[in-house]
């Protein structure tokens, strides 16, 4: 179970974030949107305060468990700034990312959000493929 803990406590403050923002601020904790906003210098007050509690969850991380979080990635630069901007153009393109579909559209029974997730899914597993069988 040890080895378990890290995941299992991410994930439920994930979910009392989200459950805080939604029930305190009525807003959909999608992080995408949240960012979008902060960009455009709207609602400084409630979504910098999220923004820097997400930049400190590795501080806590380390306070919690005595280390930093082990993180390998396998692949180059470039691959990695091409996911990002098709992300980012995803997130945008499909009105929310997966934190604001995945967390809280689908604990909301949202269709749109089931079909959004379900597209995130497919997307992934698409992808990991394709990477996989040209050798990237």
């Amino acid at each position: 179970m040890s080895a378990h803990l890290p995941s299992l406590v991410g994930g439920m403050l994930i979910g009392a974030s989200a459950v805080m923002l939604l029930l305190l601020n009525g807003r959909i904790a999608g992080i995408s949107g949240i960012v979008g906003r902060l960009v455009q210098g709207v609602g400084l007050a409630t979504n910098l305060p999220f923004v820097i509690g997400l930049l400190l969850g590795p501080l806590a991380y380390l306070i919690i468990f005595g280390g930093w979080p082990i993180v390998q990635i396998s692949t180059g630069w470039p691959l990695i700034i091409v996911a990002g901007l098709l992300v980012g153009f995803g997130s945008r393109m499909g009105s929310g990312c997966t934190s604001g579909h995945g967390v809280l559209g689908l604990a909301r029974l949202s269709p749109r959000s089931m079909v959004a997730v379900a597209t995130f899914l497919t997307a992934g597993v698409a992808a990991v493929a394709i990477v996989r069988g040209l050798g990237l």
